[in-house]
């Protein structure tokens, strides 16, 4: 492989890496109730530079926080959480325009494909900037959330595909693997769609009770939060069957490891949820094992055939 082929493989597996991180960074900023940190779009209080403190605020600030269920007055912490996750969302934007320029330079004429890959990351980035407004304008509303989430599930697979197309690995014929996958990536999808309703449950209800008594959140929680515990337990057990059905192949057998160890991680932070009263450090760590679940399967399938 030459070296502008490795170097165009590191930057996509370094672009991967950040989608990892602005899923990281959205996660905090539900973690600390900052999703209206910045309650305008795309400027933050009517400017490009958020505020530090009160007295910079504009002299119209009180229809901005009107439209706050959080603060109903100014929190720098709050509004420099979301700001600093929107200008992390603004960088991945210019990675994947980078991204796209070096695959039409170096993809377009030979293989289109990988262009046109690269293309629809920049298209879905753009499509999830627009999904942010979207957010802010709806206040966090619970639907717009969870089509954010898949998109940013989408963008995460993208870069998957482009390596496996471009790495030199001989699939494993292994039929009963590969359906034990789809499966497998099905029910991590349901979950997350689940998992987002539970989590605004949990807003709804740590907001009622001014965000603390956290012992009693959980308690609160309808059956969507039943719902989630026992596919948790079906995914988990899927998992573990595909880590064991990739031992004996070395093409399978990184990725299925990790499987495993990801998924243990995701139930102890979900089980340290459910018996340490939601801490909430778990909350975005839960978030990105289970993004990374979902790719890493994604990856075993891309592997299978």
């Amino acid at each position: 492989m030459s070296n502008t082929n490795n170097a165009y493989l590191k930057y996509t597996r370094f672009v991967l890496f950040f989608v990892f991180v602005v899923i990281a960074a959205g996660g905090i900023v539900r973690m600390t109730q900052s999703g209206m940190g910045c309650p305008d779009w795309p400027r933050c209080f009517g400017s490009w530079i958020p505020p530090t403190n009160a007295s910079q605020l504009p002299a119209d600030y009180e229809k901005y926080l009107r439209q706050q269920d959080i603060d109903h007055e100014f929190n720098a912490v709050h509004t420099w959480t979301e700001y600093i996750n929107r200008l992390l969302g603004a960088i991945l934007g210019f990675l994947f325009i980078i991204h796209t320029i070096w695959s039409a330079r170096k993809f377009f004429s030979t293989r289109p494909s990988i262009f046109w890959m690269s293309f629809l990351m920049l298209v879905a980035t753009g499509v999830q900037a627009w999904l942010g407004k979207r957010i802010v304008d709806a206040n966090l509303a619970v639907v717009k959330v969870t089509t954010h989430m898949l998109v940013a599930l989408v963008i995460a697979i993208i870069p998957v595909v482009i390596l496996r197309r471009l790495q030199n690995i001989h699939p494993v014929e292994n039929k009963g693997t590969k359906w034990l996958a789809i499966l497998t990536l099905l029910l991590l999808l349901v979950q997350i769609v689940i998992g987002t309703e539970v989590r605004e449950q949990i807003d709804e209800v740590s907001r009622a009770l001014h965000y603390e008594q956290r012992e009693l959140w959980i308690n609160r929680l309808d059956f969507f939060f039943t719902l989630h515990k026992t596919c948790a337990w079906i995914a988990t057990a899927c998992c573990v069957g595909l880590f064991w059905r990739s031992l004996p192949y070395k093409v399978l057998s990184a990725i299925g490891g990790w499987i495993f160890v990801v998924v243990l991680t995701t139930l102890v932070l979900g089980l340290s949820m459910l018996y340490l009263n939601v801490p909430a450090i778990a909350q975005p760590l839960h978030l990105i094992c289970s993004s990374l679940l979902f790719v890493l399967v994604y990856a075993l399938i891309l592997r299978l055939k």
